[in-house]
């Protein structure tokens, strides 16, 4: 298993890429995922949404059109990607619709040959899911926790202590050497933000 990062878009958002023997594997989609991976000489077999808001899905019709399957909390609509509301604030957002191959649950999903558990955490997004790799120790927080932050829950389905407690159970009950691999900005650790995120005292 080989793991890569990506950034891109207007907001500097986080994808990664998985190589792995039993398909190549994409976490979110943002602006330019694509055609990165196509540099790489890659083709994407599956890619794993964080949550749906634009930023994470702007590539997401296009890794469809090429062949992946699509896994998501909850099939596509506007009200998830915040579309309207990103225009409104006068962002240049267009967001191609895109269809969801698989729903995913809490608990394990198989993919490309890895196992992943899947937990919901919503209050930054109401579709929100963490996916965890146990056997690489890395999870992938999406806009869920960030080295030193945490996702906003200002936006529409924000829920700030919806997001806390998500996070105190699903993510600082793991081991403290898990990778944080977030949906922007640089990764961290369980224990790093255990003892220093102020928004975790």
């Amino acid at each position: 298993m080989n793991l890569r990062s990506y950034t891109g878009g207007f907001v500097q958002t986080n994808g990664y890429l998985i190589e792995n023997p039993g398909g190549n594997i994409l976490i979110d989609a943002p602006l330019g995922i694509s055609k990165w991976v196509q540099s790489l000489g890659l083709k994407v077999d599956h890619v794993l949404l964080t949550h749906q808001h634009y930023d994470h899905v702007e590539d997401a019709a296009l890794l469809e059109a090429s062949g992946a399957r699509l896994y998501a909390f909850a099939e596509y609509s506007t009200a998830l990607t915040l579309e309207d509301h990103a225009r409104g604030w006068g962002l240049p957002i267009s967001v191609k619709p895109y269809r969801i191959a698989e729903l995913v649950k809490p608990g394990p999903l198989h993919v490309g040959g890895l196992e992943f558990q899947v937990a919901h955490v919503p209050g930054h997004a109401t579709d929100g899911v963490i996916y965890h790799l146990p056997q690489a120790a890395v999870v992938f927080s999406g806009d869920t926790l960030f080295a030193g932050s945490i996702g906003r829950s200002d936006l529409p389905g924000g829920d700030g202590r919806r997001l806390i407690e998500g996070i105190d159970r699903h993510l600082l009950t793991l081991p403290a050497a898990t990778r944080v691999l977030s949906g922007h900005g640089p990764e961290t650790t369980i224990g790093r933000e255990k003892q220093s995120n102020p928004y975790l005292e």
